[in-house]
């Protein structure tokens, strides 16, 4: 094979896997092994990993290191926890460390930036592209393995909103599995069923316990487009508290929010929004912001 056929094949081979490609690849499409080790001796190629090649030589981008970490591992190797959702497209969020299964008793190599995981799983795998466990299984993986409560929960919001994961198949695949810390169901169950009406009864109760006056709930409002029930209601300070479950942030849901609230500083009312994962996680912040409210309204 002359060099700019196998310069040719190489470019369109790694273009299938954002700038990277598999040695085998690149042999099974017929560059001789003496064609390889020449491309590299000489620069034009560069090897990333030990079968990992970058045909162009520059830095990885895009999914490359997704596909460097499951090559190095080995054969049967797949993306797990927050790299396998990354795999699947979501965005905002940088993973500081690959999450990579392998079998039990495979023998694997451990790239750089990579932590291996062994264990037995059940689940498919996800789609195609880099070969990653199913995003249910996943997330439930990413979220055991956070650095904290808040980029857990990060993790849970991030696949639901993106609509990458249904909720459904999120609570379904939490309750079958083996064990489920009490803080991670308090995340993945509040994502997962976005109920207004519990953050209500929860905001209430925290209100109380914290010396705070009890809210009016689901009070009736005119609203721009007819009649609104505010979640909650401070009716001697004018205060509104709109419990914001998962769903308030998905497709034109933010629009109407701000809509309504907008209607309801209008009409001489002080409106503070309150997501019902934050309120669960850490309330006391939030209950903070209540009280300095409530303490303005009695001053003014």
């Amino acid at each position: 094979m002359d060099r700019a056929t196998r310069r040719r094949l190489a470019a369109e081979l790694a273009d299938d896997h954002d700038g990277v490609v598999h040695r085998r690849a690149l042999l099974a499409a017929g560059v001789g092994r003496h064609e390889l080790r020449t491309e590299l001796r000489c620069g034009y190629w560069s090897a990333v990993g030990r079968n990992t090649i970058s045909p162009d030589g520059s830095e990885l981008r895009g999914r490359a290191p997704l596909w460097r970490a499951v090559w190095e591992a080995g054969p049967r190797a797949i993306l797990d926890g927050a790299a396998a959702l990354i795999g699947a497209g979501m965005r905002q969020f940088d993973a500081s460390v690959i999450d990579v299964w392998v079998p039990p008793n495979a023998r694997a190599h451990r790239g750089p930036g990579v932590r291996l995981h062994r264990r037995r799983i059940r689940g498919a795998l996800d789609g195609a592209g880099v070969p990653r466990l199913a995003r249910e299984l996943a997330v439930l993986n990413a979220a055991r393995w956070a650095v904290s409560d808040t980029q857990a929960a990060l993790l849970v919001c991030l696949p639901v909103q993106q609509r990458l994961i249904h909720p459904e198949a999120l609570l379904a695949a939490w309750l079958e599995s083996g064990r489920r810390p009490m803080r991670l169901d308090l995340i993945i169950t509040t994502v997962c069923a976005g109920a207004e009406s519990l953050g209500e009864l929860d905001f209430a109760r925290l209100c109380v316990r914290a010396g705070l006056p009890a809210p009016s709930r689901q009070v009736p409002r005119a609203g721009p487009r007819g009649a609104v029930y505010l979640d909650c209601h401070f009716d001697e300070h004018n205060l509104v508290v709109e419990i914001d479950g998962a769903q308030h942030g998905w497709g034109l849901n933010p629009l109407q929010d701000q809509l309504r609230s907008n209607e309801l500083v209008l009409q001489s009312d002080r409106v503070l929004r309150i997501p019902l994962l934050g309120l669960r996680l850490d309330p006391a912040p939030w209950l903070e912001q209540v009280r300095r409210a409530l303490d303005l309204r009695e001053a003014s």
